[in-house]
């Protein structure tokens, strides 16, 4: 526990002290603003659907972007085999980083309530059992996305096919079930059931089911599951 403790602060203090998590954030909130403000002022829609409607398409390269060289960069500058000589377990390297992504991501979405403070300001109907639902969407979204991000990043030590693969993989998952007009009727359940956005769209509408919140922990702990292989991997070679 204490090593994971030691790798989340360590991987946290390197995001701030340089400015990749600083670019990240005032990215991630303007490019969520301008289209909040977009229906909020020129069509006047008063509700926060279109901030849970663009964070996810704003995920699939800002996901890529932050967790490309969570991992690549150790292998890259050599702290990889460093690493393989002190008594730090595979897991725990891998929760470590993995939470650190989540943190940031975390304080992402956290500085996009200032959209709903513009709209509790100007005293229109909220309901918050659906805002709340639709930001723990967002969070299980981003949470799969960035376990799929470390995995792409644990395949190489290049950051750039880091970034590519991670973008594969999520461009997957979010497009699948976009695809079930070419899919067999037989399996076009289960490619639904395969995609993020099917369930996101689920919670987001102010229902959380046990369903949907199985199939995002499944999916974390899978690609999580296969960084720690591919970690494990590396002492093989």
């Amino acid at each position: 526990m204490n090593n994971i403790k030691h790798i989340y602060l360590k991987e946290l203090k390197s995001y701030f002290n340089g400015p990749m998590a600083y670019i990240f954030l005032v990215i991630f909130s303007l490019v969520n603003g301008y289209f909040f403000s977009n229906t909020f002022f020129i069509f006047g829609q008063s509700d926060m659907r279109a901030l849970f409607q663009i964070v996810p398409l704003v995920y699939l390269f800002f996901i890529p972007a932050i967790t490309m060289g969570i991992i690549s960069k150790e292998k890259n500058i050599g702290t990889m085999e460093v690493m393989c000589t002190l008594p730090i377990k595979d897991h725990e390297l891998v929760i470590g980083k993995y939470l650190s992504i989540l943190s940031l991501l975390f304080v992402g979405l956290l500085l996009t309530l200032i959209m709903l403070f513009n709209l509790i300001a100007v005293g229109t109907n909220i309901d918050y059992g659906a805002i709340f639902t639709g930001y723990l969407g967002l969070f299980l979204a981003g949470s799969v996305y960035a376990s799929m991000g470390i995995f792409a990043s644990s395949l190489t030590d290049n950051q750039v096919v880091g970034f590519i693969i991670a973008i594969f993989f999520v461009l997957i998952f979010f497009l699948i079930d976009k695809m079930l007009i070419f899919m067999p009727n037989a399996i076009a359940g289960t490619i639904q059931y395969l995609s993020i956005d099917y369930h996101l769209s689920n919670i987001s509408r102010g229902v959380i089911d046990s369903r949907n919140l199985i199939y995002f922990f499944s999916m974390i702990g899978l690609f999580l599951l296969l960084t720690i292989e591919s970690l494990s991997s590396r002492k093989w070679n």
